[in-house]
């Protein structure tokens, strides 16, 4: 395949012609294919180089738009994920979604420390958060145990997700965080406390950190409000 140099236009030949797919450049499909963007013939040397190969190009009906598919392309270092919904709103929620997933991909990639995940890690830090409240005196120890509580909140909101009793999980979950049970967490398929390491479920620390910390700074924004002002309505006169 020979990708043209052209801002309007990009022309896919084979053997014979098989179409022209208007795009730009940076669309990938030059990355599908493992090919790269030329403008002029005067160094076939590079053949092997530039030229990308792909076992089958077909146009396909998504709906009522047609789209350029790709089949058994030599390098995948390009996909393209097709969402279908009812509404725009679904749309839009899953397409929110699918961006958190790939952040949180993203993440994982870059940073390759893993906690355990289904309220593993929040109710070992409310733990922590309780037994620092024991050994220090004044208000900063009630602070301490409100933050514990919070913590505490995470695992509740994952049972309630799934439909089962949060307040029996949860507690169930806190005396085994309290034995010192490795791994303890929310089995979300039978709605009891389960391995995490066992059902090979993992949260990436640094996501964890993040929402850790924005939670906190959000906290601390709100409780740094000392007063409100709000504007007066507006007198209207019956007229």
């Amino acid at each position: 395949f020979f990708f043209f140099n052209d801002t309007a236009t990009t022309e896919i030949y084979t053997e014979q012609i098989v179409g022209s797919v208007r795009c730009v450049q940076e669309t990938g499909y030059q990355r599908r294919v493992h090919g790269e963007i030329v403008s002029t013939f005067d160094n076939p040397e590079r053949a092997e180089k530039v030229l990308g190969t792909c076992k089958l190009i077909e146009e396909i009906m998504i709906g009522e738009d047609k789209v350029i598919k790709f089949s058994g392309c030599s390098k995948r270092e390009a996909c393209t994920i097709v969402l279908r919904g009812a509404s725009s709103h679904i749309l839009d929620e899953a397409e929110r979604s699918l961006h958190d997933a790939l952040c949180v991909l993203v993440s994982t990639v870059k940073s390759k420390r893993v906690t355990y995940g289904g309220g593993y890690s929040e109710m070992t830090m409310a733990k922590a958060c309780d037994d620092a409240a024991k050994s220090i005196k004044g208000k900063q120890a009630l602070a301490i145990e409100a933050f514990g509580k919070a913590l505490r909140q995470l695992p509740m909101i994952i049972a309630d997700n799934g439909g089962f009793d949060a307040a029996e999980i949860v507690q169930s979950l806190k005396v085994e965080i309290e034995k010192g049970t490795p791994a303890a967490g929310i089995d979300m398929n039978n709605g009891t406390v389960g391995n995490m390491k066992e059902l090979g479920i993992y949260e990436c620390l640094r996501v964890k950190e993040q929402a850790l910390n924005a939670a906190s700074e959000a906290a601390e924004m709100i409780l740094r409000v000392d007063d409100i002002i709000r504007c007066a309505p507006r007198r209207r006169d019956r007229a």
